[in-house]
């Protein structure tokens, strides 16, 4: 990643010093689908770079799981009594779920807390990967760790929404179109709506 690329992330970014506490964004379009009080959560957006440019990390999650099974998200997960904030619950998470130590991480900045169905505020931490960093899966929450290009996940024509039934209502979901580099699971809900979200920052920037 070039610095002026870099530099244009991390202004775009909500500042490390200030942990957003707002109220998620799309709270408006979720009211009547989650639960009145939500818990807190964090992930983290990776940011890595290869010869071929910046790529973002990703993962699959596990058939299992009780939350968002089978579905591509960010590493991360609820914020812990023991965590020292939302950036300690995500590198955490991080090094837990797919083998990641904080040393080879750099945090950059904050998204926007966005809501989930599923009941949680999260806070996206953005952050720098070392390149020789080593994925080791937790097999019990992720089959799969795989990178995407950071400049295909931004581009205009990369995500669309579309329109579902959802409990008796229609509710409007984003998603990414499969990348034409490689094969790669659907990336949709929340961790497209978390890439739409650095990508209207971005377009935001002076």
């Amino acid at each position: 990643m070039s610095q002026a690329a870099l530099t244009r992330i991390e202004r775009a970014l909500r500042p490390l010093d200030a942990p957003p506490i707002d109220a998620p964004w799309n709270h408006h379009e979720l009211d009547d689908l989650m639960p009145p009080a939500l818990r807190e959560a964090a992930v983290l957006v990776g940011l890595v770079e290869r010869s071929a440019g910046t790529q973002v990390v990703f993962t699959r999650r596990t058939d299992h799981l009780r939350h968002h099974a089978g579905q591509v998200s960010f590493p991360g997960g609820a914020v812990e009594p023991d965590d020292r904030d939302v950036v300690a619950a995500a590198l955490r998470e991080t090094h837990e779920e797919i083998g990641v130590d904080a040393a080879s991480i750099q945090p950059l900045g904050f998204l926007d807390p966005m809501a989930t169905i599923t009941g949680f505020r999260v806070v996206p931490v953005v952050a720098r990967i070392d390149a020789g960093y080593h994925a080791i899966p937790d097999p019990a929450e992720v089959a799969e760790v795989f990178e995407l290009p950071l400049d295909f996940i931004l581009a205009p024509d990369s995500l669309f929404h579309a329109e579902v039934p959802w409990r008796g209502r229609v509710r409007r979901i984003a998603e990414l179109r499969p990348w034409q580099g490689g094969a790669s699971a659907r990336v949709w809900g929340a961790t497209a709506i978390i890439i739409d979200n650095l990508r209207q920052r971005l377009e935001g920037l002076p």
